[in-house]
């Protein structure tokens, strides 16, 4: 493909992004794999190029643009070489005219930018690093690190490997014997304050596809009752193959149905040990991975976030034994939902007092624990840990 037809393919694939992001529709991610499922003509090369130009659009763009050509002449006005390739000629874009609509450079949308410390802007839509958990049930990690050249430790979590961008996961040894799950160092982190055992009955509450129930399965050994559940279906879904895979022993799922959550709990009311609670959020501490994100969220959605979140975790409450735990995490850096919502918990639920995380990573804030890509190299988080009396 020429430049020119890249970049016409970037701005067809950046109008069905910006469109999904309008309408909720499906990530950049796999709109951009359905693309070229039906473009076959598409070298690996040409992929990759369009993708780069579809990110780097995304990336310095943090409000909407108003389609997926004005994000490209955006991209363009700072790019020569990307601007020449708007020459009009077929299967190109056209000539980019001076009073054309164009997206406007900025890390945050307006709306955020004061909520969010300015410091980390710019960590948030950096390249995100790839992190693996050694399932250490079946291997350690300095033996995993030896199926891959340039495998180094992670810092903060200790059964931690960080790896080059790009590197193949799936087709490794590893990944295929299970030893091995993609998980980024911060989430490692949020198991790891679980202090999970064998001798306890834990409920991951929102467990989506699985990434912590399988770090908590580690942690209590094939031992223990495990319990995840969650509202979606075809998230929830994806658990057993993994857990197959990865040679956990037997884990309880239980689908939700939103709103009549106890129908399907109240067998567990003060009875678990543990309770994970990684509740829905706003994903602003993914943005490194997923920063279409921030053109997905509004006002109003977070609002909807934020409920939510007081819910599940009233609903956690009930679950709690006396003298059990509670972990409320949310991959976000807003204080509405991640302080200010568990201070107000805790303003409500006087039963449950705030308990000291068990590692070093982070910055003391308030109730809880941050974690932030500049600080700590890692996705944000914000981490607490709750016992009942």
């Amino acid at each position: 493909m020429t430049p020119g037809g890249r970049a016409q393919a970037a701005i067809e694939l950046l109008e069905e992004i910006v469109r999904a992001a309008r309408e909720g529709g499906a990530a950049a991610d796999t709109l951009i794999a359905r693309y070229f499922k039906t473009r076959r003509y598409a070298g690996s090369k040409d992929r990759r190029a369009i993708r780069d130009l579809i990110y780097r659009a995304i990336r310095r763009t943090g409000e909407l643009p108003v389609s997926g050509r004005a994000a490209l002449v955006g991209l363009a006005r700072e790019d020569e070489a990307l601007a020449a390739a708007f020459d009009g000629a077929p299967l190109t874009p056209a000539p980019i005219t001076a009073d054309e609509p164009e997206s406007v450079r900025g890390e945050v949308p307006r709306w955020l930018a004061d909520r969010i410390d300015r410091s980390e802007h710019a960590a948030l839509l950096e390249r995100a690093p790839l992190d693996l958990r050694v399932n250490y049930m079946r291997s350690n990690r300095d033996s995993v690190a030896t199926m891959f050249p340039d495998a180094q430790p992670t810092p903060l979590a200790p059964h931690g490997l960080r790896l080059p961008e790009g590197t193949s996961i799936e087709a490794s040894t590893a990944w295929i014997e299970g030893l091995i799950e993609i998980q980024d160092e911060g989430s490692q982190l949020i198991a790891l304050a679980a202090q999970a055992t064998g001798t306890m009955t834990v409920l991951d509450l929102c467990a989506g596809a699985g990434g912590k129930t399988l770090a908590l399965a580690d942690d209590i050994g094939g031992e223990g009752r495990l319990i995840a559940s969650d509202t979606n279906r075809a998230r929830l879904d994806r658990l057993a193959p993994r857990a197959r895979r990865a040679g956990y022993g037997e884990i309880e799922t239980r689908l939700l149905n939103p709103g009549r959550e106890m129908e399907t709990l109240d067998d567990l009311r003060d009875g678990c040990d543990l309770v994970l609670v990684d509740a829905p959020c706003s994903g602003t501490g993914t943005w490194r991975r997923n920063p279409e994100a921030r053109w997905r969220l509004t006002p109003d959605r977070l609002v909807r976030l934020m409920e939510t979140q007081a819910h599940v975790l009233d609903l956690a409450a009930a679950m709690v034994k006396p003298g059990g735990a509670l972990v409320y995490a949310v991959c976000s850096l807003l204080d509405e939902e991640g302080l200010g919502q568990l201070q107000a918990f805790l303003d409500r639920t006087p039963s449950f007092t705030v308990d000291t995380l068990p590692f070093a990573a982070g910055r003391e804030h308030g109730a809880g624990k941050l974690l932030s890509p500049r600080h700590d190299g890692t996705d944000g988080f914000f981490i607490a840990r709750l016992v009942r009396a």
